[in-house]
């Protein structure tokens, strides 16, 4: 998907923005630990508490490690959710422990940067340039996750449950892409309205009624390649060939406990 113009230019502006906050700790400039990094020196967290939203998404006004808590922990974790481990889950509870940690870890690894487990200006300075101003990220769209109604509404969720469940879904399969080497992952079903799942002859319980599950057809990736890299990236729920009704595309949701099963590719 290409990127909005919006998003471009935002992302443009972070990169620009993001090192002067930094300049009054030259440790940090580059790619260096983020923990060191934010303890060098007060006046840095100073000027972050004082800063202003870098977009219209969310910044972070801390640097957060093992132990911290709060809104703030939640909004990274979705953005990290995509690294939990092979056939893990990350929960999304607001509390920095080990598991976010590990996340956070190799969330850095797989971009480069020092992994020590401790988000601060250079962990948040690449989730900024990875996002678009609707908290998207920038290899993704909410048209993509939503292909039924514009509101999100007559699903088994709420619009607002159906909408932030489709964002984390978008981060993992962020993490599953860039894994995948950058190349494109083809969205071909996303949030469905019951009605929407009605006229595709859907399952009752399906999850894309809670905005969770996307359908991935092939294109730059098999169909097995991806159900198997889904394993690594957070999903409870993996179906593809074999499986009856998915010998055309590779799905993948977050149930709530899980379902893997692709036997064509030895799932």
């Amino acid at each position: 998907m290409l990127r909005r113009r919006a998003g471009l230019l935002l992302g443009s502006a972070m990169v620009v923005a993001l090192p002067l906050v930094s300049l009054a700790n030259p440790a940090s400039a580059g790619p260096s630990q983020d923990g060191k990094a934010a303890e060098a020196t007060k006046a840095q967290t100073t000027k972050a508490k004082d800063a202003k939203p870098l977009d219209g998404c969310y910044t972070w006004n801390r640097t957060l490690k093992e132990g911290h808590s709060g809104s703030d922990v939640t909004q990274l974790q979705i953005r990290v959710a995509g690294y939990p481990g092979s056939g893990k889950v990350l929960a999304i509870d607001g509390k920095f422990g080990p598991a976010t940690k590990a996340a956070v870890s190799r969330f850095q690894k797989a971009y480069g940067l020092s992994a020590d487990g401790v988000a601060g200006p250079n962990t948040f300075s690449k989730i900024y340039a990875l996002q678009d101003s609707d908290c998207s990220p920038k290899h993704f769209d909410f048209s993509e996750l939503n292909k039924c109604n514009s509101t999100w509404s007559g699903g088994a969720v709420s619009a607002a449950t159906a909408k932030s469940n489709a964002l984390r879904t978008m981060w993992k399969l962020e993490a599953m892409r860039h894994a995948m080497g950058d190349k494109p992952l083809r969205v071909t079903s996303g949030f469905r309205s019951k009605s929407c799942n009605d006229s595709v002859g859907g399952s009752p319980s399906s999850r894309h009624m809670y905005g969770d599950a996307a359908d991935l057809g092939a294109g730059s990736h098999s169909l097995c390649a991806m159900a198997k890299a889904a394993r690594n990236h957070g999903f409870n729920g993996i179906l593809g060939p074999g499986y009856p009704g998915h010998n055309d595309h590779t799905h993948v949701d977050h149930r709530s406990s899980r379902h893997w099963s692709a036997p064509t590719c030895g799932i």
